[in-house]
């Protein structure tokens, strides 16, 4: 394969079932929802405005906090919460809960609470009712000392999604992903909710291939600043980037391993694109390739037992798995032509990854194993699945003539909503 073969093979490839708990209050009994069911549907919620003191100047607080948890929970994919307008009843009226009335427009649990602002910033209680059962959930008290709305909101959404699943899902997260300009690009992150559009990166340079360590502390990426695609690791407490790794040719960045220790790394230095592992610390490179074709794209295996990656050794671009020291390596992919972009699951049970299908590049799912093969995306081209920390989401880029935007869907492929401009994302941990 020539260089300028080999340059774009290498540029192309950069680019629930779970059952889960609730602990009702009062009682200690479990109740299991089945998200991934096929006969699954969306959870009918009601959340009603919440009561401010008659002493508070601001008579829209209560709409418009209600309306933020109702966007936040409509976000996750799993909740449908109901219209104010079909609303029957005051939560709150003389002091008790009509369930039969929130029962009545097709509620199945109920969210009402007070804020009030005092010189701690914006508090808020707030309680999670059972309508079918007819009993509390939970009861909680927040402080949000910025004194702003969102973020309470969306710790209010997140205690309702952990109440009823178990799992506080992904709010503290954000998405790295690339913004190109010009002849350059830079790396820039998003919230989970499409806020607070961060730069992280200034090089003045083809920047690309964001990688996130476990603990959510660094970023790793690959930039042309000093005229190679050189390997940099970004500080992402103190600000400081430095270079890892400068050796002749490419110097791609991979995923960290779970301890945080280890960088997988496609590199060229020995004539041939090859996947190692370097020691973060050392510098101290393991090669864990050994093949004539080019390899790329790796991605650690949750346990740090095993790496998914992409090679042409069968003659077109496909996804292989191999033991952690490179040794037991396996086909996995055996339908269509061109398949690359391999992102190992958090939770182990599936390999997201693109495959060209009909002319264009869809988003498929596959197990460890090689089996249940399927397609969850159609359209316009879908690429670079990177999965949410808790295993339920994707993010995605979606490229149509009119640009690239960067999606997050569940992970059954639907609920698609876009957060920003860009391509190449990368679905950092939970940041505390």
């Amino acid at each position: 394969m020539n260089m300028n073969r080999r340059f774009a093979f290498t540029v192309l490839v950069l680019a629930l079932s779970i059952a889960v708990r609730l602990s009702v209050a009062g009682e200690g009994e479990r109740v299991f929802i089945d998200i991934d069911s096929p006969s699954f549907t969306k959870i009918p919620i009601a959340v009603a405005v919440f009561r401010g003191p008659a002493t508070q100047p601001r008579a829209d607080e209560g709409p418009y906090l209600a309306d933020e948890v109702s966007r936040y929970l409509d976000m996750t994919g799993f909740f449908h919460p109901l219209p104010r307008r079909a609303f029957l009843a005051d939560p709150a009226k003389d002091g008790v809960i009509a369930f039969s009335d929130w029962s009545a427009i097709g509620a199945e649990y109920l969210v009402e609470g007070e804020w009030q602002r005092d010189g701690e910033g914006l508090g808020a209680v707030v309680r999670l009712h059972d309508v079918v059962k007819g009993e509390k959930v939970l009861e909680k008290r927040w402080t949000e000392r910025s004194g702003a709305v969102k973020p309470l909101a969306r710790s209010i959404a997140a205690s309702i999604l952990k109440g009823l699943t178990g799992d506080g899902g992904v709010f503290d997260t954000k998405i790295a992903f690339v913004v190109k300009r010009g002849t350059s690009s830079e790396i820039f992150t998003v919230d989970f909710d499409g806020g607070q559009e961060t730069r992280l990166t200034d090089m003045k340079a083809l920047t690309l291939a964001p990688r996130w360590s476990a603990d959510g502390r660094r970023l790793s990426f690959t930039s042309y600043r000093d005229g190679n695609p050189d390997l940099f690791v970004k500080d992402l407490k103190t600000g400081a980037t430095r270079k890892v790794s400068a050796r002749p040719g490419l110097n791609l960045s991979g995923s960290w391993s779970p301890d945080g220790k280890r960088l997988l790394v496609t590199m060229s230095f020995e004539g041939n694109e090859e996947i190692y592992a370097m020691d973060i610390a050392s510098g101290r490179l393991t090669r864990l390739t050994h093949d004539t074709a080019i390899d790329v794209s790796p991605t650690w295996s949750p346990d740090g037992k095993r790496i998914a990656f992409v090679s042409n050794r069968s003659g077109s671009p496909q996804i292989y798995v191999m033991d952690a020291d490179g040794s037991s390596v396996r086909r996995l992919t055996f339908e269509g032509t061109y398949n690359t972009s391999p992102a190992w699951s958090p939770r182990g049970d599936k390999i997201a990854y693109e495959g060209r299908i009909a002319g264009s590049f869809q988003i498929f799912l596959i197990n460890p194993d090689g089996t249940e093969n399927r397609q969850i995306t159609k359209g316009v081209e879908h690429k670079y699945p990177s999965w949410s920390p808790d295993g339920r989401y994707l993010a995605f880029t979606a490229e149509s003539p009119r640009g690239a935007k960067i999606g997050v869907m569940n992970a059954n492929g639907t609920n698609i909503r876009f957060v920003a401009d860009g391509t190449n994302p990368a679905w950092s941990p939970v940041i505390p």
